[in-house]
């Protein structure tokens, strides 16, 4: 992943967002594809990013508010299977997409300057900064819209 500054950070945010948000209106026979047989369908991946990005908010506010902060490895397969997210309707994901990411595009706005080194620790990743934290919403995105592409044949 490469390092980006505040601007860059910004920049790829908003860009990610837009791309994502146009699939969250696919037709059903879209949704349902896949780059490979086993792989997880469009929808599956759209319900990921929608939750990933609500958890990734809570966590970075947690940690730009409170000291000491250790956060916890969400275990996405779980989610999935739990949720049932290969059939289940997107219903208002969307809308939680976009807010969520309007508000960490503020968060990032608004906080990078100050809190970017700020430490934690996570479960699996060990020491990570909030900078760290907020690149990760915007490089786990574009991996997930790659996958998106290909099962679009895009």
């Amino acid at each position: 992943n490469k390092k980006m500054n505040k601007q860059e950070l910004l920049a790829k945010l908003s860009a990610t967002k837009t791309e994502t948000s146009q699939y969250y209106d696919l037709v059903e026979t879209d949704l349902a594809k896949t780059r490979y047989e086993g792989s997880w369908n469009i929808r599956q991946i759209l319900h990921h990013l929608a939750d990933t990005e609500m958890i990734l908010h809570v966590r970075i506010k947690k940690v730009i508010a409170e000291t000491k902060q250790v956060v916890w490895n969400c275990e996405q397969d779980d989610w999935d299977a739990t949720f049932g997210y290969f059939d289940e309707p997107l219903g208002v994901k969307k809308q939680a997409f976009e807010v969520t990411r309007q508000l960490n595009f503020e968060l990032t706005n608004y906080f990078f300057d100050g809190f970017a080194k700020k430490e934690f620790v996570h479960s699996e990743e060990g020491l990570r900064t909030v900078k760290d934290e907020l690149e990760k919403i915007a490089s786990h995105n574009e991996k997930h819209l790659e996958q998106i592409r290909v099962a679009l044949g895009k």
